[in-house]
């Protein structure tokens, strides 16, 4: 018998009493199932870039002063069964890939200022764990302004299928954009140009180029 793993659930939007959702009702997007990671053997690189490449284990990410904030998240497919024809009959149906949570981690910013960004760096790939390495290009001044890499979700440690034991949270873009089981941070001068972000994720203009789709959204 051939085992078949989901690669996505939904929230349950119609049977909630509040804008946040229990840890375990928050929606899920995985592309290559979910990686069981050891806490104490996972490292994050930073280089490309900084002045000081370094390499981060999550205890010593946690000893810095972390943050928290309210973010949904929002998966770029949420609604995509509707495109060709109605059919949902819930909210969860319809709206599903989209939950809110509170976030907590130390920001992106504190993280970059210890490795010291050259001055000629303008954007930032972000790389995760899971089996695909599910990477994207990020400017950097829109990552530096609001990006927190996070270790926790509602008061409690990231679940794995929310990108434990580390993901990055970038609030106002598309989900998948916020790497989950994040393992790596390159800064260089251009979008880098993965398989995810030319194969997927992108939006074809007239004149043959490609946009990377943004949410312009906030909770």
């Amino acid at each position: 018998a051939r085992l078949v793993v989901p690669s996505h659930s939904l929230t349950p939007l119609q049977d909630l009493h509040s804008i946040i959702p229990p840890s375990a009702l928050h929606f899920e997007r995985h592309h290559n199932g979910v990686p069981l990671i050891d806490p104490a053997r996972h490292r994050l690189l930073i280089h490309g870039l900084v002045e000081r490449p370094m390499v981060f284990t999550m205890d010593e990410l946690k000893r810095f002063p972390s943050v928290s904030r309210l973010a949904f998240i929002e998966c770029s497919g949420n609604t995509a069964s509707e495109w060709h024809e109605p059919g949902g009959r819930t909210a969860q149906q319809i709206h599903g890939l989209f939950s809110t949570s509170e976030w907590t981690g130390v920001p992106l910013a504190t993280i970059l200022l210890e490795a010291g960004v050259k001055p000629e760096a303008t954007w930032m790939l972000a790389e995760g764990s899971d089996a695909a390495a599910m990477t994207r290009s990020i400017p950097l001044a829109q990552a530096l302004d609001e990006a927190i890499l996070c270790y926790a979700q509602n008061g409690e440690a990231l679940r794995p299928e929310q990108g434990y034991p580390l993901r990055l949270l970038l609030p106002g873009w598309e989900g998948n954009v916020c790497i989950k089981w994040l393992r790596r941070l390159k800064l260089g001068t251009g979008p880098f140009m993965t398989r995810d972000e030319t194969s997927h994720y992108t939006d074809l203009l007239p004149d043959g180029k490609a946009r990377q789709f943004t949410l312009v959204m906030d909770a």
